[in-house]
Formats: C-alpha cells, sequence, structure tokens
C-alpha cells in the first residue's frame, strides 16, 4: 500500500518517523509545509522541513521535538552578546544546515533536491518533499489588526496574539514540489499527520492541483486534538479565538469533503457518533507518542484502519 503522508511540526514528524517504521521505503512519500520557512541572519531556515528530518534520521531532540540532540548555542550566545536578536533559537549544529541549504539556494539549486540530498547524507529512506520549491509564507491575522509572519507570531511572541484568520503569500504562484502530483496519483491512501489543520496542512492542501489530485483518494486524518487540547503548539488556541470549540469533531469538520476517516485519541471517543452523522468513519485509539514504539504502534493502527477505508470503498 503506498502512502502519501502530509506533515508539518512535532507530531507530523513522529507519525511520519512510525509510518517510516512499519512501511517499505519505496511506499512511503513524505510532504512538509514549508509555509512558516522564512530568513534569520540571512540563512533560509525551514522549520517542518527540518523537523521532520531530523526525526526521520533519529537525529532529533527527543526531550523538544525540534532540533538536534546534543546540540550546543555557543555561536548564538556570541551573536546576542554582540546584539543580535535572540528570539530565535538556533544551534551550533543546525547552523550547519541552515548555511548548506542557503548556499545551495543562493547558487540557484531548487529546495526538493536539496531535501532531497539532505535525506540520503541522514540516511533517510522514504522520499521526503517540501511542498513547493516556491516561496509560500503563512501570515497570521491578529485582533489587533496586525498580520504576521508566523515565525514572529509562532516563537517571538509566542502566539500570544489572538488570531483572526491567515494568509499564505504566494499560495497562487507555487506549483507543488516535482514529484508530488506523481505521488498523490500512485497513492492508495493519504494520511494528513496530527498537524495543525490551520497552519501546518492547510498551506500543503493550498497548493494549485493537489486538491484535485486528492479528491478521488481515501484521505484519513490523526486529530491533533485530545480532549479538547493540543498537545504542543497553538492550534486549540487558534480553533477557539476563531470561535470553534477545539476538538476531534472539528478537524473532521475543518477538514469537510475531504475527508474519509478520523483517527481521535480514546479519550474522545464519545465524538464517533457525531463523526458518523458526518459520514466520516473513526477509529478511537491511544494516539499520544510517547516514544518510537508509540510512534510505530499508532502507525500500524492507522495503515490497518485506511486498509480497512480501502475496503469499505
Amino acid at each position: 500500500m503506498k502512502i502519501l503522508a502530509l506533515a508539518g511540526g512535532v507530531g507530523g514528524a513522529k507519525l511520519a518517523h512510525g509510518l517510516a517504521q512499519v512501511l517499505p521505503p519505496q511506499d512511503l512519500t513524505i510532504v512538509v509545509n514549508t509555509g512558516d520557512d522564512f530568513e534569520h541572519f540571512g540563512l533560509s531556515i525551514s522549520p517542518d522541513l527540518d523537523t521532520v528530518c531530523y526525526t526521520l534520521a533519529g537525529l532529533a531532540n527527543p526531550q523538544t521535538g525540534w532540533g538536534l540532540a546534543g546540540e550546543s548555542w555557543t555561536a548564538l550566545e556570541q551573536a546576542k552578546q554582540l546584539g543580535a536578536p535572540g528570539w530565535f533559537n538556533l544551534g551550533d549544529r543546525d547552523l550547519g544546515t541552515h548555511l548548506e541549504r542557503t548556499r545551495r539556494l543562493r547558487d540557484g539549486e531548487a529546495l526538493s533536491a536539496i531535501t532531497a540530498d539532505f535525506c540520503s547524507a541522514w540516511g533517510i529512506g522514504p522520499q521526503v518533499l517540501p511542498m513547493s520549491d516556491q516561496p509560500v509564507r503563512t501570515m497570521v491575522r491578529t485582533a489587533d489588526g496586525r498580520e504576521l509572519a508566523f515565525q514572529n507570531y509562532f516563537v517571538e511572541l509566542r502566539c500570544e496574539p489572538q488570531v483572526r484568520g491567515f494568509r499564505f503569500a504566494g499560495i497562487e504562484a507555487a506549483q507543488p514540489a516535482p514529484g508530488l502530483l506523481e505521488a498523490a496519483a500512485a497513492a492508495d491512501l493519504v494520511v494528513l499527520c496530527p498537524s495543525n489543520p490551520w497552519v501546518s496542512i492547510a498551506p500543503i492542501l493550498g497548493l494549485p492541483g493537489l486538491p484535485a489530485a486528492l479528491a478521488a483518494k481515501p484521505v484519513l486524518a490523526v486529530s491533533p486534538i485530545i480532549g479538547g487540547q493540543a498537545l504542543k503548539g497553538p492550534a486549540a488556541k487558534m480553533f477557539s479565538e476563531l470561535g470553534i470549540a477545539p476538538s476531534a469533531l472539528a478537524v473532521a469538520e475543518y477538514y469537510g469533503e475531504l475527508l474519509t476517516g478520523l483517527v481521535l485519541d480514546t479519550l474522545d471517543a464519545d465524538q464517533q457518533e457525531a463523526l458518523r452523522e458526518l459520514g466520516i468513519i473513526s477509529l478511537a485509539t491511544a494516539s499520544i507518542m510517547q516514544d518510537p514504539a508509540d510512534r510505530a504502534r499508532l502507525a500500524a493502527e492507522v495503515l490497518e484502519f485506511g486498509q480497512s477505508l480501502l475496503t469499505h470503498a
């Protein structure tokens, strides 16, 4: 069974890693959000892409889920001492990734080609694609009338401003990364990882041509909302500030007709009847991934559930 997984952030990276543990590499393509990419210190930084790749490679910091294990911060501390902005943490080893990505981008190479080479160097088996080689930037509209670049909202301001909406600058001119539409056409099942629907999955789904490519495919999502809360990140806060009670059901309603099935936590099993009324088949299971074994277990359950959706279809 060939799988196309859409991912962003720590939760998405964990399930992507689980899928990579239980699937042959040639059967898994992971498409990663690049809407939160930005430039800092003149470097091209791809936070979601790096989180997913570091996790797949077994290099991620197990405490934070982002960044590299065994990291040091000497360069950033020196820069801050000289007056540089220190709101975004760049570790010494992580800087190497950004330096080489930036060098190659400035030489005219495509982000997808650079990512493929990085994955090869890190020993990552499945195909990992940035969603697009063209820049797309997630902008957060706030209650006080500002429009903030995502990393300024998320990291610098710690998600404190109230959200009123989002804009994906450049999405109309962006094209799916080379190989993405082909992977969508070949996929037996599409998995929306437990990533923020508003700012991790929506930019990917906004790419021209991708919704049409997924329209005939069974699509299942793993809810990032458990017991009304997000384990990491501002997804639940965003739902609330946009006037929607955060829940697994709200996640399903957000994805709408795209969705065939939903995996939700056992804490939210009481929402299965409401999901059934929406025509969405659901699976309730333990969905918190505390370690690699949890990731593999959940991935196996997701695939088994996905196989049942194929049979049901």
